[in-house]
């Protein structure tokens, strides 16, 4: 089936753009902050804290996200190429500032985080996505007339561009946000066009490097347990094993319809920690129960089909690999998140796409989103 987009002549976040994807990202995000207030009002109210404190602060980061989404749409993207080296160089600066006493501050036994005055954190790995993404689609679409698929000096490059950054996410440790920038990476090099060999390294490279980190004691004893207890839930049982079982009596305590939101007593007694950030979707799960949580999965399909058919669409090969780097970062985050949290996939601490309350994560997602916009509205 061919998919085609009309070209629009007035372009901007609102106007000219693929206003499917537009719908699906504000729903979600307004789902999100609702989510984040009934994860957290009942126990802050309960402990004489505002009970809006996280609610507020959402607010600001979705007002931000979008307008950061708005901007990215503002220039050409075709022209942002020429910025990509500065783009990428920004990304690397942030990870390598986490690491630098009095700089970085550590969150659950990784060095990710810039704290600012105020109680605000910033985690530059998230942005590091969009560094990544962006570097890899400039060497990737650079092709020599006649060609239908890169060189394998073009793959070492784009490899090359991904590194460093990966180097220094690994020594924060971020395990999770190594493994969303691997499956991206290995998706762009796979539809690149790029020989077989290459996507057959990489998945080899991957495991055997993931094995090393653990085996070099790179990965800290709080992340080796929540792997332990993906295996053996018993593991680690007033800890990540205790996390896991919580999260699944929480989802299923939701049944068909779910409890009513802020009614949901597994919710309210915040027996699942960090239920405002990565375990969102056992807040959905009680309170909104299968059906409010198949519904926010149904948004999630439609914003990745709308994604993918952007980057089918569009003739431009770097806006193809940008708008295929996105679809694999946003895929397998979803797939990771929501799995985590129903013990299907390891807890590696990644949040789950304009739900989870924070700052760094949302305004990533959402310039991503702005560049698939971007590359919308200048298709032809």
């Amino acid at each position: 089936m061919k998919i085609s987009l009309k070209a629009q002549s007035k372009r901007g976040f609102f106007t000219g753009a693929d206003q499917i994807l537009n719908a699906a990202v504000f729903l979600l995000l307004l789902i999100g902050i609702v989510l984040v207030y009934a994860a957290t009002r009942d126990w802050f109210a309960a402990n004489d804290l505002d009970p809006e404190y996280y609610l507020k602060r959402q607010i600001v980061n979705v007002i931000i996200g979008i307008a950061l989404a708005y901007g990215t749409t503002l220039i050409d993207y075709r022209l942002l190429r020429a910025y990509t080296p500065f783009v990428w160089g920004f990304g690397v600066l942030g990870l390598v500032a986490v690491l630098i006493p009095g700089l970085g501050s550590t969150v659950n036994g990784a060095r990710s985080w810039i704290s600012f005055p105020g109680g605000l954190q910033f985690q530059p790995a998230e942005l590091a996505k969009i560094s990544i993404i962006v570097g890899m689609a400039l060497i990737l679409s650079e092709r020599m007339a006649g060609e239908d698929r890169p060189s394998d000096k073009q793959v070492l490059q784009a490899l090359g561009v991904t590194a460093l950054p990966l180097i220094l996410i690994v020594a924060q440790p971020d395990l999770g946000t190594v493994l969303i920038i691997t499956a991206a990476v290995i998706t762009m090099i796979a539809l690149s066009g790029a020989s077989l060999y290459w996507v057959v390294g990489l998945l080899i490279a991957g495991v055997v490097g993931v094995y090393l980190a653990i085996a070099s004691g790179e990965v800290s004893e709080y992340q080796l347990n929540r792997l332990k207890s993906f295996v053996d839930p018993s593991a680690d049982p007033q800890a990540s094993g205790y996390q896991l079982r919580q999260a699944r009596i929480t989802i299923g305590s939701g049944g068909l319809l779910g409890k009513g939101l802020f009614n949901g007593p597994q919710t309210n007694g915040r027996f699942v920690p960090e239920q405002q950030t990565d375990f969102i979707f056992t807040v959905a799960g009680e309170e909104l129960g299968f059906i409010g949580s198949s519904f926010i999965l149904l948004l999630y399909f439609i914003v990745l089909m709308r994604a993918f058919a952007i980057a089918r669409a569009t003739t431009d090969l770097f806006g193809k690999m940008v708008s295929i780097g996105v679809v694999a970062w946003f895929s397998f985050q979803i797939f990771e998140n929501i799995g985590m949290t129903m013990g299907l996939m390891p807890m590696t601490g990644v949040p789950l796409l304009f739900l989870s309350y924070g700052g760094s994560a949302m305004f990533a997602n959402m310039i991503a989103i702005g560049l698939l916009q971007n590359v919308y509205q200048r298709t032809r």
